[in-house]
């Protein structure tokens, strides 16, 4: 009742329900006030062997129900004309709830991670730190030109990035989502907006909701944004530094007395993390063009380690203001802003409470255990053997994702890049 009174007291011309598939595209219903009732009652029947990686052709038929508790009215939309959203899960008809494809926002935290922390009374918390660039365009031909020539913490004059980043944060924040802080970035035209921390699931559709606000002001601008983590050569790529931590009776699980304020429980998930790095990272990390960002000499890494003070580490432990022991927490630091937040949280999850379930030993502070893919193929190879991926996704959306992803290397591959034109055209 709220949402319907919402509608027709705001003058709401349409309903966008938001869900995105497995790659983390964002897909959409339109409903107009009139049908909007019966969305929300029934849900609304599409077929998912349509959009990639939701279901099999034999079993095609998917029912999307919208999430109440995720309505937003749209701000960038005048009264009048006005645009309101919500995402959906997405259930088959056929089975009822009993089979979960995807919860929230429709890809996945899977029923097999959630479920499972919830049984040991655990909220898992995230907040990740979001970088972009803003481009004159978006033009393959011509190649991305930045915005701006600043770099960390640069106090521009009010340009037009500047006037997008501030505008973007008062749009969040009218939407009800919380940002801690914006900055600019190290590379010119890139942009960084941190966001509150929230549960997991939660935080997926926030991080949805940003990548859209972020390309939809730009674009009313007359500008362009992208998420592409190695956009430009010689710079830093766009990460998604992503701060996580176990809650449980509203306390925070991660404080304790074992190593630098961590408590065991805490070791031990970043252990789970630093081991299993090398097989989720084909998820968190899961573009040809990630793994331009994953290599040495910058501020991404490229080995499974964890330090407290290294920012090329894959974990790091931020220190603590004094009197804030409440924000003890990890950060993970291989994620691209490009990756699907529904699984990249998952298998972050995934990873941590393997270590916690398997009271795994934390190695000493940076020492190097393994190293990172180098490349999208080596990443499937790792997560096509991974029993914790199949277990944590399931083996219909791991043989999706596996494929899907081969076909991306493969059509990499046959590639002749400006590169080796210019190295060896010449030269051979």
């Amino acid at each position: 009742q709220y949402v319907l009174r919402t509608v027709e007291e705001r003058g709401v011309r349409f309903v966008q329900l938001w869900f995105t598939d497995v790659l983390g595209r964002h897909k959409a219903f339109h409903v107009t006030p009139a049908e909007l009732e019966d969305a929300l009652d029934q849900g609304m029947t599409f077929d998912g062997s349509a959009i990639d990686g939701f279901s099999r052709t034999t079993e095609s038929d998917l029912l999307a129900r919208p999430d109440l508790t995720t309505f937003q009215l749209l701000p960038w939309y005048e009264r009048g004309a006005g645009v309101a959203r919500e995402s959906l899960q997405t259930l088959d008809p056929t089975r009822g709830a009993a089979r979960l494809t995807f919860t929230g926002a429709a890809a996945a935290i899977p029923a097999s991670s959630n479920p499972h922390s919830r049984a040991k009374g655990f909220t898992f918390f995230v907040a990740p730190e979001m970088e972009y660039f803003y481009f004159a365009d978006l033009d393959p031909a011509t190649g991305p030109v930045p915005l701006d020539t600043g770099s960390y913490f640069d106090l521009l004059p009010d340009d037009t990035p500047s006037q997008l980043r501030r505008q973007t944060v008062l749009t969040l924040e009218e939407m009800g989502i919380g940002v801690e802080h914006a900055q600019h970035e190290d590379a010119p035209g890139q942009h960084e907006i941190d966001l509150r921390y929230t549960d997991a699931l939660t935080m997926a559709d926030t991080v949805m909701s940003l990548r859209h606000v972020v390309k939809e002001l730009a674009r009313q601008s007359g500008v362009a944004a992208s998420f592409m983590p190695k956009p430009l050569i010689g710079v830093q790529g766009s990460g998604m530094h992503t701060h996580l931590s176990l809650w449980r009776d509203e306390k925070n699980a991660f404080i304790g007395e074992h190593t630098y304020g961590l408590s065991d429980l805490a070791t031990k998930f970043i252990a789970g993390l630093v081991r299993h790095a090398p097989e989720i990272t084909a998820v968190t990390n899961q573009w040809v063009n990630s793994y331009k960002r994953l290599v040495p000499g910058g501020e991404a890494p490229v080995d499974a380690k964890w330090a407290r003070f290294d920012t090329a580490a894959l974990v790091r432990v931020p220190s603590v203001k004094p009197g804030r022991i409440d924000s003890t927490r990890i950060e993970y630091r291989s994620p691209d802003s490009a990756a699907n937040p529904y699984l990249a949280f998952a298998v972050m999850l995934a990873a941590g409470l393997r270590g916690v379930m398997g009271n795994y030993e934390l190695p000493p502070e940076g020492e190097r255990t393994a190293a990172l893919p180098q490349s999208l193929a080596q990443a499937v190879d790792l997560m096509a053997c991974s029993s914790l991926m199949h277990e944590t996704l399931g083996s219909h959306l791991v043989e999706w994702f596996l494929r899907n992803k081969r076909a991306e290397w493969d059509a990499y591959r046959g590639q002749v890049t400006p590169f080796e034109l210019e190295r060896y055209l010449p030269l051979l």
